[in-house]
């Protein structure tokens, strides 16, 4: 009866493309969701076994590596491959260390794995620690920012792995922040943990692609090159929207922290409370010294995410970003408005701020009265620069 009705109604060409556009809506769904599950590379033992097999392993992973419900390790351990220990990043093993807790060597209790930190003094493996290690696996869960530090142990293993001639595997994973490119690049000037190449703050590759540009950009020391094998994801494209089923580190709980976090993170730069020690941080941003501010919260102890937050036990005042509707770009329209209003601005940013951020340039912008919009022009010139220099390395479309 419909049928009938199109063709009376509609001309037969204008039938075909609404018949064609219907079948796409039910076979993709939402715009850049694929019906298809993606498939990540530690899900796909098929490729991952046979390079494991008679093989001495070591694994950089933490509390992301899983496939669906199981850890990576309990897995290949039950089909008989042999570990010889463990690396661990930022956040510890089981991710529950705070951001920039040390973390310490040890023993995994559920495995009696030997836990190698990758965190503080030893943020690169040495010589001594991948001796009786015949090939190593990364497969950590990154969020698509410059500063998160994941990329940074990567970019450490390779370089070692490189140097004692030991073969890298990556299990590359979604980028939920992948849809797009923004931010200024890094000023190797200001080289640290939280920026160790020239990037932008959303540099929009997946970890796997990520450790191709360090390759094929000569950003090991020495310009070493690290064998690595990357086994990619099936069903994965850019524009994929990705949900992550973990939380990737203890302050990041959910889809808006995600997608506010590479431009809500520079608070960690100024004074102001990013919201950790709440059930909220990186969606709530304030200070006892902004009165003016209509919502207000106060920062506690909480194990597990905020040991000392900063702030502690004082009501904050500030912004409520929890139903703010996140654009896919770096934001600096809540940081010009909090610095406006700050009543001692000589003490709104820190030392911290211009590695965060990756140059000198944008805290004295945001102090001479400079527009988001000027201030982001400034960065068009490098971020078509690296646009270009990235689709080199990119595996997904």
């Amino acid at each position: 009866m419909i049928g009938s009705l199109i063709n009376i109604l509609v001309p037969k060409k204008t039938v075909s493309v609404i018949i064609w556009l219907l079948i796409s809506i039910a076979w993709f769904g939402a715009v850049g969701q694929p019906k298809s599950p993606i498939i990540t590379g530690a899900a796909q033992l098929d490729i991952l076994l046979p390079k494991l097999k008679s093989q001495r392993v070591a694994l950089l992973v933490n509390h992301t590596s899983k496939l669906g419900k199981t850890h990576l390790v309990d897995t290949l351990l039950k089909t008989g491959i042999t570990i010889q220990k463990i690396f661990s990043p930022e956040h510890g093993f089981r991710g529950t260390a705070d951001a920039g807790e040390q973390v310490k060597d040890g023993v995994d209790p559920s495995t009696n794995l030997p836990v190698v930190s990758l965190y503080g003094n030893n943020k690169k493996p040495t010589a001594e620690q991948l001796a009786d290690v015949d090939v190593v696996i990364f497969d950590l869960q990154d969020v698509g920012a410059r500063f998160y530090t994941y990329i940074g142990s990567m970019h450490y293993l390779m370089e070692a792995c490189a140097q004692q001639k030991k073969k890298l595997i990556i299990l590359d994973r979604p980028n939920p922040n992948g849809s797009y490119v923004d931010g200024p690049l890094l000023d190797m000037s200001l080289k640290s943990f939280v920026g160790m190449h020239p990037v932008p703050i959303v540099h929009g590759m997946t970890v796997g692609e990520y450790a191709q540009m360090i390759n094929g950009q000569g950003w090991l020391e020495g310009k070493v090159i690290c064998d690595i094998y990357i086994i990619k994801m099936k069903n994965y494209t850019h524009a994929t929207q990705y949900s992550l089923p973990v939380k990737p580190s203890p302050n990041i709980a959910n889809d808006q922290t995600v997608a506010l976090y590479p431009s809500t993170c520079l608070f960690e730069g100024t004074t102001l409370s990013v919201g950790r020690g709440t059930e909220h941080p990186f969606e709530w941003i304030g200070h006892p010294d902004l009165k003016n501010q209509p919502f207000q919260f106060t920062p506690s102890s909480i194990q597990g995410m905020a040991k000392n937050p900063p702030h502690e036990n004082k009501v904050c005042y500030g912004i409520n970003l929890e139903k703010e509707r996140v654009k896919k770009e770096v934001s600096l329209k809540h940081l010009i408005s909090l610095y406006n209003q700050f009543p001692d601005k000589e003490k709104f940013f820190i030392p911290f701020f211009d590695k965060l951020v990756g140059n000198k340039m944008v805290r004295e912008q945001i102090k001479q009265g400079m527009s988001e919009a000027q201030i982001k022009a400034t960065w068009k010139k490098d971020l078509e620069q690296y646009k270009k220099m990235r689709v080199k390395y990119l595996l997904y479309n």
